[in-house]
């Protein structure tokens, strides 16, 4: 590999949130989505050199900014972009906000697929309106759309939007061009307009690929994305809304100055360029090292922790596993592993009560190393619970 994926970057004590959260010097966090990589340095380089000018004011974003999306998403996607179709914003959830509010009334429904990232349920109930939850369904070591529920709650005439997330996080599907189709069709059968969260577009596995749904339907949808998850510059505020529809992109831009959330990080305007004009290999070369992260934690789980299912991670440095042969609810589990275990997890709750239970989420996105000492505590703590006498592999 050119880029050296197993450096450890100590981050403790650097105000970092993932790390610094829990005050205790032993803990080893795997919960939050950002990554222990160093970042590129084609990015890095790019902001030392705007370093090099001492004055971090208001920013313009310049044409170049606006290319290297459009030239990005042509060459990666195949999905052809307009300039006037990008606004830019600080973040993707204040720009899923932003789009809920343009779009809904307090009172009416927004429909997501659960379990859901978290953000999701307050962003809808901040506006005033209902969360109608489209539960995946379980099948195997993977999940699916049970289509039946979802046009049946689409149908619904208090439902005017569906707030999609592709790549799906916690789950870890990618979904296929045929069941973003579907979905679309349904949608705009029903006329619920949709917003699609790709904040993860770029962070697929090998053998799977990436549709954007408005490869499927750009007139009836919103897409929300940001370089800030796939290249981790989280903390350098930078996204995008690409919107085709000039009635729709005015509402979204008139709610993005309303809450004032319109000016941007003068960083993260830098970076994005540097991460989409020269940073193609190295995302590619992250992505094969989750890839074998997640196979290290599929042979540690059947070696040390075989009642455990790890849910197929199709996209995403997200794991999901299936602990429900334990006698430990999520929140059990991940107080217990944070307490006795000193690793800190992600409990399956926090993306639906319901369809989160009996699950944790692990940020595979570390060293190795990171991650082996890790799966030694969580091992160390889960064992005590196992059952002899259950047959191994959680229940469907």
């Amino acid at each position: 590999m050119k880029y050296d994926f197993d450096k450890v970057v100590p981050r403790r004590g650097t105000n970092s949130y993932k790390w610094d959260l829990v005050k205790q010097d032993d803990v080893i966090p795997l919960w939050v989505a950002d990554m222990d990589f160093a970042v590129a340095p084609p990015i890095q380089e790019a902001l030392r050199k705007r370093m090099e000018h001492p004055v971090f004011g208001y920013t313009l974003v310049p044409n170049s900014y606006y290319e290297a999306v459009i030239n990005w998403f042509d060459r990666r996607h195949n999905w052809h972009i307009e300039k006037d179709w990008i606004l830019y914003t600080s973040g993707v959830v204040p720009a899923v906000s932003c789009a809920i509010k343009a779009f809904t009334l307090p009172g009416e429904k927004v429909l997501l697929q659960t379990p859901a990232y978290n953000c999701f349920f307050s962003s809808i109930r901040n506006q005033g309106c209902e969360v109608l939850e489209n539960e995946l369904v379980r099948e195997g070591d993977t999940y699916r759309i049970d289509f039946e529920d979802f046009e049946r709650k689409c149908a619904d005439e208090k439902t005017t939007v569906f707030l999609l997330c592709n790549p799906h996080n916690p789950c870890g599907r990618v979904w296929t061009k045929e069941e973003l189709q579907r979905m679309a069709d349904i949608c705009r059968k029903h006329h619920v307009k949709v917003i699609s969260d790709e904040i993860h577009c770029e962070i697929i596995m090998p053998g799977y690929h990436f549709t954007p749904f408005a490869l499927v339907d750009e007139d009836n949808s919103v897409t929300l994305n940001s370089p800030s998850k796939n290249f981790n510059i989280a903390g350098l505020q930078i996204a995008n809304v690409i919107c085709k529809n000039d009635e729709w992109r005015r509402r979204i831009d008139r709610v993005i100055n309303i809450y004032e959330v319109c000016d941007v990080n003068p960083f993260g305007v830098i970076a994005l360029q540097a991460a989409y004009n020269e940073c193609g290999d190295w995302i590619d070369e992250m992505n094969q090292y989750v890839w074998d992260n997640y196979q290290y934690l599929k042979r540690f789980v059947l070696d040390e922790l075989p009642q455990i299912q790890v849910i197929r991670m199709e996209g995403t440095y997200l794991a999901w596993l299936d602990i429900m042969c334990y006698e430990l609810s999520s929140d059990e589990a991940t107080q217990q592993l944070l307490h006795d275990g000193r690793v800190f997890v992600s409990s399956g709750t926090l993306y639906g009560k319901k369809a989160g239970e009996g699950y944790l989420r692990l940020n595979l996105a570390c060293p190795r190393e990171t991650l082996k000492q890790g799966l030694v505590r969580l091992g160390r703590v889960l064992g005590q619970y196992a059952n002899d006498d259950h047959e191994y592999g959680c229940p469907m």
